[in-house]
């Protein structure tokens, strides 16, 4: 245990490492030069490495906005994390081996599930995997599930899933990145297909389908072609606005000796920074990891796709990830104050889905409906992704973790569908 903990703890958890190996493994099976392996293995570390220094950046500056937000317009409701729901599930309930090992057993049945069946994906993105392990143990548990039986179900669920949702989003990811070499691996799917959806029925049809990467500008305001100076505009009075609403004494609590609107405007910068720096690293872990992975493809899996984080996809279409960001936003405001008159739980905006998960759903949203079908499938995409956590909070009052909830709807989705097949079952032995 002491040895599948260590590797799963540092190893399998760490997606940098995990993605390097892979690397290697392909090169080594193409039988390259130890020098080109050596290259492309650390070339590929160091592409993850950068994409997740300008995710950090993000994280920083979003997690700043989210206490200037709930500060600034007096929300008190609850913060979906599945962070806290894991840390529980580890703490109170005992369940950290079992999460551990249905991790290992998601990751092992994706590989068996490629292997053998026309579905050739290989889910990479190690932190969905671990929330997808935590969901799925801790519905088992719930649902009566216990020991070897709660890491093969809850395993053979999340790897089902690891193929399946690579899958059905590849019609879209295809026409997005113009080839069948890259998967999507984040499990909010769902959701991403949710505003296709929307984007299919209201939005642009055919020859009338007006990409938002094709907008064009007044000669004055062409500046804001540029991706990083467009998302500056937006940010900037974003965060500044909403600092000023929280006002100067809760300010400095947060920016110190510092003006806190000046430090309010240098958080926006520093998101856009991050955003610069994750760009940079997708596009350096792309140029390794795609030629890397043609040796798994020859000989562990032919003809395997590697399923990527969204941010990997960001670069195809800048623009509409930054509108998805936006109506994403504002459609989970809206349903912040609507989903409480039903009865329900107040969701606060979670800044970092809306961002990721908003701006991924975003680009779903334009490649399939254009401008009109990312505004009216972004609101959408927001609400749907906020009415699910409402719902689940009273599920997870029930089993003790009081005003919880999480909003990543493919975990959540497995979570349920399995518990609820597996009640039956239980109930009849």
């Amino acid at each position: 245990m002491g040895i599948v903990n260590f590797i799963i703890d540092n190893i399998l958890t760490e997606a940098s490492i995990t993605i390097s190996l892979i690397a290697l493994l392909g090169l080594a099976l193409q039988k390259k030069s130890f020098g080109q392996i050596i290259s492309g293995t650390f070339k590929t570390l160091l592409g993850f490495q950068v994409l997740s220094a300008g995710s950090g950046i993000i994280v920083g500056s979003l997690t700043y906005f989210g206490q200037i937000f709930t500060e600034g317009f007096a929300m008190q409701g609850i913060i979906p994390s599945i962070e806290a729901i894991n840390g529980q599930a580890m703490n109170e309930l005992g369940l950290g081996s079992d999460i551990a090992l249905t991790f290992l057993a998601i990751f092992v049945f994706n590989i068996l599930i490629a292997r053998f069946t026309k579905w050739k994906y290989i889910f990479l993105t190690g932190q969905a995997i671990l929330w997808m392990a935590t969901m799925t143990t801790i519905f088992g548990y719930f649902a009566g599930l216990r020991g070897v039986l709660l890491v093969v179900v809850g395993g053979f669920v999340g790897g089902v899933f690891a193929v399946a949702m690579p899958a059905i989003a590849q019609p879209i990811i295809r026409k997005v990145t113009g080839s069948n070499d890259i998967a999507l691996g984040h499990f909010c799917t769902i959701g991403y297909l949710f505003e296709a959806g929307v984007a299919y029925i209201f939005g642009e049809k055919g020859d009338n389908k007006k990409s938002i990467e094709d907008i064009k500008l007044p000669k004055a305001f062409e500046f804001l072609q540029d991706t990083y100076l467009s998302l500056m505009v937006v940010m900037v009075p974003l965060f500044v606005i909403t600092a000023a609403f929280a006002g100067a004494e809760f300010g400095t609590t947060l920016s110190g000796s510092q003006n806190y609107l000046m430090f309010a405007f240098i958080q926006s910068i520093q998101f856009v920074v991050g955003v610069y720096v994750l760009l940079s690293g997708v596009r350096l872990l792309l140029g390794e990891i795609v030629p890397a992975f043609r040796g798994i493809a020859m000989k562990i899996v032919p003809n395997a796709i590697p399923a990527l984080d969204c941010p990997v996809f960001f670069p195809y279409s800048p623009n509409a990830v930054i509108l998805g960001f936006i109506t994403t936003t504002i459609g989970s405001v809206i349903a912040m104050f609507v989903l409480p008159t039903f009865g329900l739980a107040m969701i606060l905006p979670g800044m970092l889905t809306n961002f990721f998960a908003g701006g991924t759903a975003g680009i779903f949203g334009n490649q399939v409906g254009g401008r009109r079908g990312a505004i009216i499938g972004g609101i959408a995409h927001g609400f749907f992704i906020t009415l699910l956590p409402a719902l689940l909070v009273t599920i997870f009052n029930s089993m003790g973790f009081i005003n919880a909830t999480a909003t990543d709807v493919d975990t959540v989705m497995a979570a349920l569908l399995y518990a609820w097949i597996l009640s039956p079952i239980l109930k009849a032995i």
